[in-house]
This record gives structure tokens, sequence and C-alpha cells, in this order.
């Protein structure tokens, strides 16, 4: 079990593929693990390095104390890469990996190859809306909040075809820390990137959700707008595209990052 010591606390890291192929770090949603990439990884090892983590304060990473920012998210990142004596590298992230993925475009900008982000806001909901949702996973747990978030992660199509996949995305969020996940809401609500987008100068793709209520397409919209020459894709699902579409997600993301 790979783990970074960074100076803030552990990260638990895996990179799998040819070590000569180019290299594409994964960052999960909030919520989520490291496996949140499972529908992608077969058709990415066949031509990546990939590298995944779970963020700080979810799967096997620290949960430190909190609250998280988005630029603390982002450093660890650079701290994997310093690690690993990975000088560049591609980088896709979904939801809260996608923000994570803007503050690298941003900030670490010598750092990245291609961008790629889904599913994602560069400003997400008002203070009001987080501070409730802190409040109620810490009052009743994470399982609380669970029915709701699979509502608006996947279409009721979906939910109610998919069965096996939901219950491991499920999983997932059942066995999220409390702390962890109200850390990183916390990060989510403090964050906006909105005037900074101009910045990133690195090659992006921006996919979104038809059906996407937490990050709807306006958001990937006006990401791929603000970003010059970014390339904006919809795809027909909610905000987990990369497992209501997966077949459909992989695709545009290997004909971006190949081409």
């Amino acid at each position: 079990m790979p783990m970074l010591d960074t100076a803030t606390g552990q990260l638990h890291y895996q990179i799998e593929g040819d070590p000569h192929a180019p290299i594409l770090v994964l960052s999960n949603s909030l919520g989520t693990t490291l496996d949140m990439w499972s529908p992608q990884m077969p058709a990415l090892l066949e031509h990546f390095r990939v590298l995944r983590y779970d963020t700080r304060g979810h799967g096997q990473s620290e949960v430190t104390a909190g609250p998280y920012s988005i630029a603390q998210l982002g450093a660890d990142v650079v701290s994997l890469l310093d690690h690993l004596h990975i000088t560049r590298a591609h980088f896709c992230g979904l939801s809260m990996g996608g923000m994570t993925g803007m503050w690298l475009g941003i900030h670490a900008s010598d750092r990245i190859d291609k961008l790629v982000l889904c599913n994602t806001s560069a400003a997400i909901g008002v203070p009001e809306m987080w501070n409730a949702r802190i409040s109620q996973v810490r009052q009743d747990g994470i399982q609380s909040v669970i029915p709701a978030v699979l509502q608006r992660w996947f279409t009721p199509d979906f939910l109610s075809h998919a069965p096996t996949q939901v219950e491991r995305v499920k999983a997932m969020l059942m066995t999220t820390s409390v702390e962890g996940y109200v850390a990183n809401c916390a990060a989510v609500r403090d964050m906006d990137q909105r005037a900074a987008l101009s910045q990133i100068t690195r090659p992006t793709l921006v996919i979104a959700g038809r059906h996407d209520s937490s990050t709807p397409p306006e958001h990937g919209e006006f990401i791929a707008k603000a970003i010059r020459g970014a390339h904006y894709v919809e795809l027909n699902a909610a905000h987990l595209s990369n497992w209501e579409v997966a077949q459909s997600f992989t695709q545009r993301l290997l004909d971006f990052l190949l081409h």
C-alpha cells in the first residue's frame, strides 16, 4: 500500500502501467476513492502509466484536521509528483478532482501536459448549502446524505437498471470518514476560481453531463469559454459520467489525450 508522508499527512496512491508510458493522474470526487476510476482503468493502462490517489480525508489517505482548501488538495498532487520524480503529467479530475485540476492549471501549469476537467465547477453552491450538509453529516452520519447524493450522481434510468454499479459507488460513500467528508465540503464551499480560469494555458478538455444537477452543463460551458482553446463535450449522463456512460467517457478522454 504505497503511502506518501507529506508535511501535513499521509496520502495513499497507486501507480500502474508501463514505466515508459506517458503519465496520467486521476483525481476522485467528494465522497469516493481512487476506485472511482475503475471503469476507465483497463483502457487507460493500454496507453498510460496511471497514478491514482485517495484525496486527503478519503479512502486510505489520512484524515487530517480540517477544514481543507482546494489549494491544499492541489499542493498534495504536486507533492505526489515530486515524490515519484514526475516532472509533468496529464491530469484528469471529476467534480472536486476537477476543482483540484483547475488549481493546478492556474498555479502549477509547468507540471501539467493536458488537463481534463469533468463534471465540475469553478464555484459551486452557496455557503449555506454546504454548511447545512456539513451539519447534517456531523449530526446524522454520512449515510444520511447518501440517498440524495446518489439521486444527483445518476439518472433515474441508471439507478434502476445498473444496481450493481450503483452499489459499488454507494460503498465508497459509506466508508468515507465523516471528518474527511466535511473537511472537503469546506474546501468546495470556499472555492471560487472563476476569475483565474483565463490563466490556464494547458490544452484542456471539459466534460459535462447533460442531466447533471450538481455541476450543470452551463458550469462546464463557463469553464470551457474562459480557457482559451478548451474543448467542450456534453455526455448523456448525470454527475458521475465516467460510470454512467463509461465507454463514451473513456473514448472522449482517450481521443483528447492521444491526439
